[in-house]
């Protein structure tokens, strides 16, 4: 099975792409590497003695996300990685977040929609839940974010609900 991972060459993409591929994925990364550099690549061929594929794409750019669908027509899953996620910017810079965050990965998910690929890994924080009323936070506590990235990944967990209905 090929999976697309989004933000692949980051921290956490570059090693759920390991595992991937120790557990027999084939995988192709695609990254704008606006937070991680090229050289990720290496370590993971390193670990895993595969290098993964890798496309150099923003997600921000629809027709390069089009075009990417086209030519893998083989990706059966999404796991989704790519976000701006620093607080401080996103409070100096809500509009910022979510343009990326929230309406470039809506524009992902209809091309996910259309090409017929219906699975799908997000990738959320626990800013989502604001101050947390007790710790360990679960997963049905009340959610209630105090900055614009927490927010703009708790609207990305209610599209992805209402569309997975």
């Amino acid at each position: 099975m090929k999976i697309f991972v989004t933000g692949g060459t980051g921290y956490i993409g570059s090693h759920t792409v390991v595992e991937l591929q120790q557990n027999g994925y084939d995988v192709v990364i695609v990254d704008n590497l606006c937070n991680s550099n090229i050289g990720v690549l290496d370590g993971i061929e390193k670990i895993t003695g595969i290098r993964p594929e890798f496309e150099q794409i923003d997600l921000t750019e629809g027709e390069q996300v089009r075009d990417f669908f086209r030519r893998h027509q083989d990706i059966k899953a999404v796991i989704h990685f790519a976000a701006y996620s620093l607080v401080g910017e996103s409070v100096e810079n809500p509009l910022k977040y979510y343009e990326n965050n929230l309406s470039k990965t809506r524009d992902m998910l209809e091309v996910m929609v259309a090409n017929g690929v219906d699975k799908f890994v997000f990738s959320s924080t626990a800013a989502t839940y604001g101050e947390p009323e007790r710790v360990p936070i679960l997963e049905n506590d009340r959610t209630e974010p105090t900055n614009p990235y927490g927010e703009t990944k708790l609207a990305m967990e209610k599209m992805f609900k209402w569309t997975g209905n």
